[in-house]
């Protein structure tokens, strides 16, 4: 896969805040501001660059994380893949840039954290059994086969399979 990937080292501008989408998963969103420094040896001290601002996306289990553990003013490293969204505003394009993150964790360099695992309760699936408590097969339900060819494979699982002696 060809993913633009980058990892951002900064500051939080805001409060994470914390939606769910329609489906029931959960995203998160925050900005981070980025701001590279170089030592200018003829005035003898440290310049600030331009600030890089980055929109951070982050889905699931990871959007429940930052809430509960990432504050405006934090440092923070945050990694993931980095992409363009184009959309329409009063008939006008606009481009975005927005850093969907894979890892997300506080600036180590800057102070220290402490870890704490989060449980959470399984999904849980019912699976259909037969006679012999053997689960069914259900893959006629989400295999696009058309008539004939769910004729011609239940014909086939329904045949004995010859055994070698």
């Amino acid at each position: 896969m060809n993913d633009t990937t980058m990892t951002v080292v900064g500051n939080l501008v805001d409060e994470p805040r914390l939606r769910v989408t329609k489906n029931g998963h959960s995203v998160a969103n925050f900005r981070v501001a980025s701001t590279s420094r170089r030592y200018d040896s003829e005035a003898g001290k440290w310049i600030d660059n331009a600030t890089l601002f980055v929109t951070v996306t982050c889905w699931r289990s990871l959007a429940e994380n930052v809430i509960g553990s990432l504050h405006k003013g934090q440092p923070v490293v945050v990694s993931g893949r980095y992409y363009m969204r184009e959309y329409t505003v009063e008939e006008a394009t606009r481009t975005a840039y927005e850093l969907e993150a894979n890892a997300v964790g506080h600036d180590l360099t800057r102070g220290i954290a402490e870890f704490r695992k989060v449980s959470r309760q399984p999904v849980v699936s019912r699976v259909e059994l037969d006679s012999e408590g053997i689960p069914l097969d259900e893959s006629d339900h989400y295999l696009d086969l058309a008539d004939d060819d769910l004729a011609e494979l239940h014909a086939s699982a329904d045949a004995e399979p010859a055994l070698a002696g």
